[in-house]
């Protein structure tokens, strides 16, 4: 397995349930790095300078700047180009292998979709949203797709909120429950497509296997929630009251554009993997917040 941003959030769980099954991984790097577990492999990558790699069976695609931080043009710029840059070097270096991979898994948002409190979207849904994030995931789901002229399966992964115990958001999210001080962010309407990280490197081992996986693949829970009901389930599993709003102005004050992820939203649901059979360890929001707050 062939992981380009493998030490991030989403990176380092995939290595980890991978490298449990008895796969061998390597993570392409900018700096020099020493593996400390055995079946982890961390490979200089310099885009000029051609790693030496055996042969692949999968490449996952995760890298790419942080969306977290305020979108300033300048970091906007960078959200973009370089999901851009390292896609076009990965595919350039895939290209020069004598034997192809037989997979191709790209990162990829859900955001792709635009938000909406009244819509349900499956990847049936063809339409994309008109903001700035929909704009990347596009962009980059186009790039990516360079993979299927190499004659390679591919698959995009449009990942859901994704929740995690030293990850993702829901530190930040429960943070103000520890202190007694949580409650409902913005209208509380607006849904939340999330997913356990555990199921996010289940899903995709799964689509490495299973190779009816094509196209865009939702990488959600089957039971999204609204923000309001995650509150009330963050709040009932760490035995804190749900009181205090947290209202619109402020979010937007201190995240400005970027505040749009918790503010507004979609309905996602993962109707490939479900009909493929797929099994979600955590379905449901207070399944997956008992596993990861207590």
């Amino acid at each position: 397995m062939l992981i380009s941003g493998g030490t991030g959030f989403v990176g380092s769980a995939l290595t980890k349930h991978l490298k449990s099954l008895g796969d061998e991984v390597y993570i392409l790097t900018r700096k020099e790095r020493q593996s400390q577990a055995q079946g982890v492999n961390y490979i200089q990558w310099m885009g000029s300078k051609e790693p030496k790699l055996p042969q692949i069976d999968a490449v996952v695609n995760l890298a790419g700047e942080s969306i977290n931080g305020r979108w300033t043009d300048e970091k906007k710029k960078a959200i973009l180009n370089s999901r851009l840059k390292v896609t076009e070097e990965l595919l350039n270096l895939v290209g020069k292998m004598p034997q192809k991979p037989s997979v191709w898994i790209n990162a990829s948002a859900i955001g792709y979709y635009g938000t909406s409190e009244t819509q349900v979207f499956t990847e049936q849904t063809e339409e994309h949203g008109s903001d700035f994030l929909a704009e990347v995931v596009k962009a980059w789901e186009t790039k990516a797709k360079g993979a299927e002229s190499l004659g390679i399966r591919t698959v995009l992964t449009r990942f859901g909120l994704i929740l995690g115990r030293d990850g993702g958001v829901l530190p930040q999210l429960s943070l103000p429950y520890r202190f007694f001080a949580g409650g409902t962010v913005g209208s509380g309407d607006q849904w939340v497509s999330w997913v356990h990280i555990d199921d996010v490197a289940e899903l995709i081992r799964d689509v490495i296997e299973n190779a009816q996986y094509t196209g865009s693949v939702n990488v959600t829970s089957p039971h999204p929630v609204t923000m309001r009901e995650f509150g009330q389930a963050t709040g009932d599993v760490l035995h804190r009251p749900h009181w205090l709003p947290a209202p619109s102005f402020a979010f937007k004050l201190l995240f400005g554009e970027m505040s749009m992820l918790i503010l507004k939203g979609q309905q996602v649901v993962p109707e490939k993997a479900q009909k493929l059979g797929f099994h979600f360890t955590y379905p449901h929001i207070k399944g997956a917040l008992h596993d990861l707050l207590q």
